[in-house]
């Protein structure tokens, strides 16, 4: 039953990992037509209000006893919703101001930051296999997003994008610390609040609200990408820990590469295949 359990968790990584692969290149479509910040305050009220449709008709699993929340979680879920609220602000923000495929490898730079703060902050300890796969992670990012000194120049999207997955870092060692939760009340309080939050930044800074069928589309893609992928998430690192948990997100920048091949008609270079022997390689080591 161990062993059984162990294994359905590094499939709930890889399952997060993919759902959230979808964001950047569908939100790059999706931008064409709604302001970065609304957009952003959409994608996480979908992920909350579609969860809380999960808890509402959803089938309850009476063999997994949840932990409640207690008042030293406050500070936890007060950080955690704080950082979501700016986290997908400053991502579609660079995401509107870069390509999809250089946002995708870029945000790998979340692992990083994710892992460090583990280490030095909530002490969680990075083995030195853990610390050589998540080097070469680093390392096929670097060979990926090197297409030239312009390509890999860090332009202002990108700055964006590295602050982003500042917040992200930070955020999921703060959920790390709610991780024993019951996962689907960690997403709605996440969507719900900083969504809401952020919608409401938006409509005060009068940004125009787009078309009822992008709005409809923008909650089904945060329910599915902040979603459903913070849900699995939260269920893997509860047994794999943040730093483990965070290195199978080293797998959205290509399957956000294929998305973009079939999307946007773009060809991977010879870095990518490079890449992916490292990126491979590095995965084996976090494992």
């Amino acid at each position: 039953m161990n062993i059984q359990k162990r294994y359905i968790n590094h499939y709930y990584a890889v399952l997060a990992a993919l759902f959230y692969a979808l964001n950047v290149p569908v939100a790059k479509i999706l931008l064409k037509d709604i302001n970065e910040v609304i957009l952003a305050g959409l994608l996480y009220l979908g992920a909350g209000m579609g969860m809380t449709g999960v808890v509402f008709f959803g089938k309850k699993n009476v063999s997994e006893k949840e932990k409640p929340f207690e008042k030293k979680d406050v500070k936890y879920i007060f950080g955690m919703i704080v950082l979501d609220i700016f986290a997908p602000i400053f991502l579609m923000t660079g995401l509107n101001k870069a390509l999809p495929e250089n946002v995708s490898l870029l945000n790998n730079f979340e692992i990083v930051v994710t892992s460090l703060i583990a280490y030095f902050i909530f002490r969680e300890k990075i083995s030195k296999r853990l610390a050589t796969g998540l080097f070469l992670v680093t390392l096929s990012t670097i060979i990926l997003s090197f297409q030239g000194i312009k390509s890999f120049s860090f332009s202002e999207g990108s700055l964006f994008v590295i602050l982003a997955c500042c917040c992200w870092g930070l955020e999921n060692n703060c959920t790390r610390m709610l991780s024993q939760s019951d996962p689907k009340k960690i997403v709605i309080i996440k969507g719900i609040g900083s969504g809401l939050t952020a919608f409401l930044i938006g409509v005060f800074l009068r940004y125009p609200l787009p078309s009822l069928m992008t709005m409809i589309y923008s909650l089904c893609l945060g329910f599915v990408s902040y979603g459903l992928s913070v849900y699995y998430y939260v269920k893997a690192q509860r047994y794999l820990g943040a730093s483990r948990t965070s290195a199978y997100y080293a797998l959205t920048p290509f399957i956000g590469v294929i998305l973009s091949l079939v999307l946007f008609r773009e060809m991977p270079t010879v870095n990518f295949w490079i890449a992916l022997v490292v990126m491979g390689i590095g995965i084996f080591f976090t494992n």
